[in-house]
């Protein structure tokens, strides 16, 4: 009797010819939409030629930008890069000077 392993990929992120995590939804939606827009191009009576470029060009275009980004961010990069934009780079205090070193009486009493 045969024996067959079961859930070898639990744990393990989804890759896809090298594509890891965000990137493989970021390319099979960017695809979709590419798809979407050129379909719409033709019902509305684009030229085919002008469909066919744009869909081309649009798609490996794609290809190339998320592999490139797979590639220079890896898995979780693309995250961690869209953390550090919203984190300031520094802080602001509008108070002034004097303001900061005065103890206030009524919390700071002895």
């Amino acid at each position: 009797m045969s024996t067959y392993s079961i859930n070898k990929g639990i744990g393990r992120t989804v890759e896809f010819k090298g594509l890891k995590a965000q990137y493989l939804f970021i390319f099979a939606g960017g695809l979709l939409g590419i798809l979407i827009l050129v379909m719409i191009l033709y019902m509305a009576g684009a030229g085919s030629y002008i469909c066919l470029f744009l869909g081309a060009g649009g798609a490996s275009l794609l290809v190339w930008q998320t592999f490139s980004l797979n590639k220079k961010y890896g898995q979780h990069g693309l995250m961690k890069l869209a953390a550090n934009k919203r984190h300031p780079r520094y802080l602001i205090s509008r108070r002034a000077a004097g303001r900061l070193l005065k103890l206030n009486t009524k919390t700071d009493r002895v």
